[in-house]
């Protein structure tokens, strides 16, 4: 189920689009509470769904009980974003113009050029029940990451610190005066898609530490999954299963990364560990865990984006800097 509230980070509405015209008409956007833009008729108020619980279900259907709670304790709901049709209030924006403070320059990452925008999330609008990690509850974040459109030698990496300077999280707090920002001459806009939320479980990446633990008995030494053939019989039905399952990547904000190449946090340690642990020894663990994933967007041929097909931006951030709104310590990591 879509949530039916107003949003000023795109909302695709009729109230919604009244608001910006009035809005830009005085010269100025801002990020209210959404609820206070317009009622919302008694027949359209947000019910909290059930989320929906695949990943639950499935460890019930194929794993013994001691296990399959032990993985269902893994578990974290998350924001789901889809693309939002027939009307539906968008809650979320791929591409577009950002709605930019008259003191905050279009980032950049000098001397390569600006970034371009990829998103732009209301996170007042978003299902609260599908959140537990303390993300703001006003405001919008924005969503920046260099293409190589200005400069196609440079590219985002977290080989060094300065590879993640091609990379920005903006949070725009709650009534602040906002206006469209003129998208940079060396960068062509991206097409605008309004996405809307569902609250839905997230499962972690079979190769993440606490996985290994709960259905291997993993006791921090590290170690890699075993081929699937030669997993214990009592998990090989729950592998198969997990696998088909997790095909779709797509857009996501809050709960567990779906990677394309096994899981996030353990690139986003790079900056700190480089090449002195080997991957699944306890220190890469220990700081693997340490992270959280704030917000993953899919990049595909319908985007028309410049990243490439086939590819998928994951921002992770740690709880400590999430809770004190220390965006600037977010770092990005792309698979393809």
């Amino acid at each position: 189920m879509a949530r039916s509230r107003m949003s000023t980070a795109g909302g695709s509405g009729a109230g919604s689009a009244a608001f910006r015209r009035e809005a830009q008409a005085a010269g100025r956007l801002s990020y209210p509470d959404v609820a206070a833009i317009a009622p919302i008729p008694s027949s359209r108020r947000y019910a909290p769904p059930m989320i929906e619980d695949r990943y639950s279900s499935l460890a019930a259907d194929h794993l013994p009980e001691a296990l399959a709670s032990r993985w269902t304790a893994l578990l974290r709901p998350s924001a789901r974003l889809r693309r939002a049709v027939d009307g539906e209030e968008a809650v979320a924006v791929l591409g577009g113009v950002p709605d930019l403070p008259a003191d905050v320059a279009w980032p950049e990452w000098p001397p390569h050029g600006p970034l371009s925008f990829v998103a732009s999330v209301d996170c007042a609008a978003l299902p609260r029940e599908a959140l537990v990690e303390p993300f703001p509850r006003g405001g919008a974040l924005l969503f920046f990451a260099f293409d190589g459109q200005a400069d196609s030698d440079a590219f985002v990496s977290l080989d060094t610190p300065e590879g993640q300077m091609g990379q920005r999280v903006l949070h725009i707090p709650h009534g602040t005066p906002v206006s469209p920002a003129p998208t940079p001459p060396q960068l062509r806009a991206q097409p605008r898609v309004g996405l809307v939320a569902e609250p839905e479980q997230s499962a972690p990446d079979l190769g993440l530490p606490p996985v290994r633990a709960a259905l291997l008995g993993d006791t921090g030494d590290g170690g890699d999954w075993p081929d699937p053939r030669r997993a214990p019989a009592e998990l090989r039905p729950f592998l198969r299963a997990f696998n088909r399952l997790r095909g779709h990547i797509g857009h996501q904000f809050g709960g567990h990364a779906l990677p394309i190449q096994g899981p996030v946090e353990y690139e986003v340690t790079y900056p700190d560990l480089g090449d002195t642990h080997s991957w699944g020894d306890r220190f890469h663990d220990e700081e693997a865990q340490r992270w959280l994933l704030l917000a993953q967007f899919e990049i595909d041929a319908a985007t028309e984006t410049s990243y490439g097909d086939d590819r998928a931006l994951y921002w992770l951030i740690r709880p400590e800097d999430l809770a004190a709104r220390r965006f600037d310590r977010a770092r990005l990591t792309v698979q393809c």
